[in-house]
């Protein structure tokens, strides 16, 4: 058994390390993609972990398989095409760290995973279930990330959902709201930052987080607040840890993904159900997620820049 499957996009992200006096970037290829990065903060942290996607039958393609299995990650669930391109992501960084995407994925092979390529079997074989919306933006990708879904929850398993908001992929902002609002009706645990929320409903990290719990049936709230750290809540109550002073930002691709994967690690030793974690079991949850995703910022790229465990420990 599995402790986490997830489905979703796999592919490269390019990231600049230099730029030339006329403004262009010379940059460097990293293996990504939201659900890749979370899986691998899972696998870093002692759980193990399968993904379900597609990539393209190509050496970007083959490079990212490669990758996950040598991280420990069941690859059998990942499809390679050759009709369809890996899909590439083109990542710009501000004078902070923080970053925007272009993305190459007209289509890119992520969305062109079929409900009928879905390996059901990881899923029923799993503990928790993990989506994001990348997957919900295109059909067929689409059809097969509801299949999947419905899956997890016959099948009695904890489903975790990440809004993952990149509004360039989709036709309008209603378009996204109408699945995002689909994702978190669906999921147990929620990672989601203060910008989706106010995006969403035009609330606070502690409101939106009070609704999700309240009005959309979700156990347990991240409510990420970037640099400032993280508001987390369930039904016995909520708190906020703040990210570790200190770190020398370069680049927060996948940092948010590493939080989500790295609370998950450390909520699956407690052995219990989300709705039954205590104030103090959800800190320091929350406080280890919030150090590994810092420490992921330190470095380029997102599966490749996930701390290893001592280094967290020791500055949780």
């Amino acid at each position: 058994m599995k402790d986490v499957v997830a489905l979703g996009e796999l592919l490269i992200d390019f990231a600049p390390v230099s730029t030339d006096a006329a403004g262009y970037p010379t940059v460097a290829a990293q293996p990504g993609g939201a659900p890749g990065n979370f899986l691998a903060a899972l696998q870093a942290y002692g759980c193990t972990t399968a993904l379900i996607g597609k990539v393209g039958a190509d050496s970007f393609g083959r490079l990212l398989t490669r990758t996950l299995a040598e991280k420990g990650i069941e690859t059998r669930g990942v499809v390679a095409d050759p009709k369809v391109f890996t899909t590439l992501a083109f990542v710009t960084l501000d004078a902070t760290g923080n970053r925007e995407f272009s993305f190459a994925r007209k289509p890119g092979a992520d969305t062109c995973l079929t409900a009928g390529e879905v390996d059901l079997s990881l899923i029923e074989e799993a503990k928790v279930f993990h989506f994001g919306t990348l997957s919900l933006t295109d059909e067929p990708a689409r059809t097969a990330t509801q299949k999947a879904v419905a899956c997890a929850r016959a099948n009695g398993k904890l489903v975790s959902f990440d809004p993952n908001l990149r509004k360039p992929l989709w036709p309008d902002d209603n378009a996204a709201k109408t699945q995002i609002e689909w994702g978190l009706r669906q999921a147990d645990i929620v990672k989601i930052s203060d910008e989706e929320i106010d995006f969403l409903w035009g609330l606070s990290p502690e409101e939106g987080a009070q609704k999700l719990l309240s009005e959309y049936g979700v156990q347990l709230v991240y409510a990420t607040l970037g640099p400032k750290g993280c508001h987390f809540a369930n039904q016995n109550g909520c708190g906020e840890v703040e990210s570790p002073a200190g770190i020398h930002v370069v680049d927060t691709t996948g940092a948010g993904d590493i939080f989500g994967g790295s609370a998950m690690s450390q909520f699956l030793k407690t052995g219990k159900a989300p709705s039954a974690l205590t104030v103090s079991e959800m800190r320091a949850i929350t406080r280890f997620a919030c150090c590994a995703a810092s420490l992921s910022t330190q470095t380029h790229g997102g599966i490749n820049s996930v701390p290893a465990a001592d280094a967290v420990l020791a500055i949780v």
